[in-house]
């Protein structure tokens, strides 16, 4: 399968597979973890949550998984080269496993539920499988699987969300911080697993994610990025809450208090935004994703309200045909998603928007193809993620319709989409020579040790030259004076 991924931090596709690593103390039991993870930024949060829970019970990590005592990769449903460079992985690690008998494999996450059987009984890759609503079971299923028994929990939770657990921070530069605010999804979009896979949604409380990223912050983080399915569905009822302990009564946010909020009363997105934002402001605040029919103004006010709020939406419209849409079970049409974008223009000017498309869905026609072009000119994206469409076992679009349309048609339409997209995001880039861009330094340029890089309000990249006033971690304004196709590169102002 053919796909194309542009820059978002959220969707790091340089992440894929890598060995998730932090420092470990020294009184440990000397059983090494292994871990990997593949998909989207929900996968990278769910690892540190794994690893939260192994290193309670003893465990260290390292990043050579020869010598590891428990290999786990965190998988992704979502796209089909996904499954298949996992598979690949797994037979990497079998051979490992020949020579070091005492080792265990382990599946987790979006892959586990629909490929169980064929991971542990037919092809007989992995000692243990696990959903990513079970991993609090994990040192139960090593410890079975050490005795020699091969185990598997992948049952779905509707009131499971780790806000107990403080999840261990994975090859982390100190800076920027996944925080997951909800789990699962409501919205059966018929091309996809996650509903299937991750269960129903369910929104953890507002108390333990303010506290979790006031600790970020106090920490010397400088941005979080609030995680969800559809983080505009957030919604959370202060009386269904667990007691609060004396230390999380009080929120450090004004009015934010758990008695304040009352027996009665709801947080949703725009008001848990707010009292993330109002922590602190140079604690700098992302989320992701926003689904179309959930996005509101309320939400867009708050942003406008918070200089701290990043001016960036990924707003997926996966199709620009009204028809398309509907058999996709998207639940809006091509004019509400219009009138969407119309309102982040509007209220937020400026504001980078990013998207999802699937090009060759079923029964797509070349004119409704034309018409997700017109979409892609209509709002001119800054980034996007585009794919072929190929069919997810189990899901609606693959029990309803047929995959008709030939692969060579949608590699073409893919192509049209991807060309379309490299115009525009050079556009967007272009806009912002000879301004100012507000930058939170990350690190050194992967490129040269001479140049900072890090990432706008607005999520664009930006590399500029090293200027020892300043270190990773702090805010500068760097004047944009020149860009590639996707990067801008300028010098720092005062």
């Amino acid at each position: 399968m053919m796909d194309l991924v542009l820059p978002d931090k959220a969707h790091d596709e340089s992440r894929q597979g890598e060995a998730l690593m932090l420092e470990t103390k020294a009184d440990k039991n000397g059983r090494k973890l292994y871990i990997e993870s593949y998909g989207c930024a929900m996968n990278f949060s769910d690892s540190e949550i794994v690893a939260s829970i192994l290193l309670d019970k003893g465990f260290e990590t390292t990043n050579d998984f020869t010598i590891a005592d428990a290999i786990f990769i965190n998988t992704c449903s979502i796209r089909e080269n996904a499954e298949v460079r996992v598979r690949n992985r797994l037979k990497e690690f079998k051979v490992a496993k020949q020579r070091n008998p005492g080792m265990v494999v382990g599946v987790l996450g979006c892959m586990a539920e629909r490929l169980k059987s064929k991971f542990l009984e037919e092809e007989k890759l992995v000692d243990i499988v696990v959903g990513p609503d079970a991993y609090r079971d994990l040192p139960n299923l090593i410890e079975q699987a050490d005795g020699g028994q091969r185990s598997v929990n992948v049952l779905l939770s509707r009131e499971e969300t780790y806000a107990d657990i403080n999840p261990v921070r994975l090859n982390t530069n100190g800076i920027n911080a996944f925080v997951s605010i909800m789990r699962g999804c409501d919205n059966m979009c018929s091309f996809c697993v996650v509903p299937f896979t991750r269960g129903r949604e369910r929104s953890r409380d507002a108390i333990s994610i303010v506290k979790e990223c006031t600790d970020l912050f106090n920490e010397g983080y400088r941005e979080v990025t609030l995680l969800g399915q559809n983080v505009d569905s957030y919604k959370w009822k202060a009386a269904a809450s667990p007691q609060p302990s004396p230390e999380e009564r009080e929120l450090p946010v004004e009015g934010a208090s758990s008695e304040d909020l009352g027996e009665a009363s709801v947080v949703n997105f725009a008001n848990l935004l707010e009292m993330v934002a109002q922590i602190n402001p140079d604690l700098r605040v992302r989320f992701s994703t926003s689904h179309p029919k959930d996005i509101t103004d309320e939400v867009l006010y708050t942003m406008k309200k918070y200089d701290n709020i990043c001016k960036y939406i990924h707003l997926p419209v996966q199709s620009g045909n009204t028809r398309v849409l509907d058999i996709m079970n998207r639940t809006y049409t091509r004019e509400w998603y219009m009138n969407r974008i119309d309102a982040i223009r509007e209220i937020l000017p400026g504001c980078a928007v990013s998207t999802d498309v699937i090009t060759g869905f079923c029964t797509e026609t070349e004119e409704e193809h034309a018409e997700t072009l017109s979409m892609m000119d209509y709002v001119k994206y800054d980034f996007a993620y585009m794919f072929m469409y190929s069919e997810r076992p189990g899901t609606l679009a693959a029990k309803r319709y047929a995959d008709d349309i030939p692969e060579d048609v949608k590699a073409r339409r893919l192509n049209e989409v991807i060309a379309k997209q490299r115009e525009h995001a050079h556009l967007r880039l272009l806009e912002k020579i000879g301004k100012v861009q507000k930058v939170l330094i990350e690190g050194y340029s992967k490129k040269s040790a001479n140049d900072y890089c890090g990432r706008s309000d607005e999520n664009s990249m930006v590399i500029f030259p090293v200027d020892e006033r300043f270190k990773p971690g702090q805010y500068v304004n760097v004047l944009a004076e020149r860009c590639t196709t996707a990067t801008l590169m300028g010098k720092i102002v005062d």
